[in-house]
């Protein structure tokens, strides 16, 4: 091809991706490179940035207590919440990958409430864990508990409470578990079952290893989607009662948007992103030791 036809049609190539390449510097890529500058400066939003070093960062770590309520409420979700989800939508899954009638009814009417909005789906659980008139509490009664818990307004139980309606989302999970776990080829199983081996040792050492891979994905998912945990506390309890569900990514919320400290928020937005990185990085080196990808010797 002529040199000249050639750059014509490179050029015709950066025309088109050109609406994208815009796209990507204006609300990515700038954003990006400003929220790094501005954890740098002292801003306030009205003001135009100062320029204070490392300031917004040592601050974060010395004096600001809430930083350190944030995030250990943030860690006490993923370390017990992130565990349950998983395991919730694995067992939802393996229910509903048998070959019964009406199959597909029953994984419709599981995978729906994950497609319900996040502010309505808050709302409605609002009402069930109400420690007064919610449905939980009632139905505990009724099986002779006589001091149910106070849920969300209570700080021992506000964590559980949003672990508990986590799981109402577990069907987004289910299904990408159900498509791994339809990829499985019987002959294993079948090769397991002459080999004397039980349901147990079927899942163990069959279905486990196998959809490992697709395991990994959700734990990497779940664990930033927990990092960034926000908008269920930010309905349902506005971080209390008693800082108990104030969140990482609710304070880095309060601090940019009700404080107006534009820079500390910077701040904890790019701390943010090296913990999740950080810890990412962790799940993916010690991946090699239990995921199995099918060709591999």
């Amino acid at each position: 091809m002529p040199s000249h036809r050639r750059n014509s049609a490179e050029w015709v190539g950066i025309l088109f991706s050109l609406p994208w390449i815009i796209g990507f510097a204006v609300f990515i890529a700038y954003p990006i490179l400003a929220s790094l500058y501005f954890s740098f400066c002292s801003y306030d939003a009205i003001r135009p940035p100062h320029w204070v070093g490392w300031r917004n960062y040592v601050e974060l770590f010395t004096q600001d207590d809430v930083f350190w309520k944030s995030l250990s409420n943030t860690l006490y979700m993923i370390v017990f919440g992130l565990p349950l989800m998983l395991a919730s939508s694995l067992g939802l899954a393996m229910l509903l990958n048998q070959k019964v009638k009406g199959i597909a009814l029953y994984r419709t009417l599981f995978y729906l409430p994950s497609i319900t909005p996040v502010v309505a789906s808050s709302i409605l659980w609002m009402w069930i864990l109400n420690p007064d008139i919610g449905l939980i509490n009632i139905v505990l009664s009724r099986f002779g508990v006589a001091h149910p818990p106070g849920w969300l307004t209570d700080p021992a139980w506000a964590k559980p409470a949003l672990i508990l309606m986590s799981l109402w989302s577990a069907g987004g999970g289910m299904v990408i578990y159900l498509a791994a776990l339809q990829d499985v080829p019987d002959t294993l199983y079948e090769a397991a079952s002459l080999d004397g081996a039980g349901a147990w040792h079927k899942f163990l050492h069959v279905t486990l290893p196998m959809i490992s891979p697709v395991i990994l994905f959700n734990v990497i998912i779940g664990l930033i989607g927990f990092f960034q945990y926000f908008t269920q506390a930010y309905i349902m309890t506005n971080g209390g009662p008693e800082d108990s569900t104030n969140f990482y990514a609710l304070h880095l919320f309060n601090r940019a948007f009700l404080d107006f400290q534009m820079g500390a928020a910077s701040a904890m937005a790019w701390i943010l992103f090296l913990v999740t990185l950080l810890a990412a990085l962790v799940v993916f080196k010690t991946s090699a030791r239990w995921v199995y990808y099918a060709g591999e010797k």
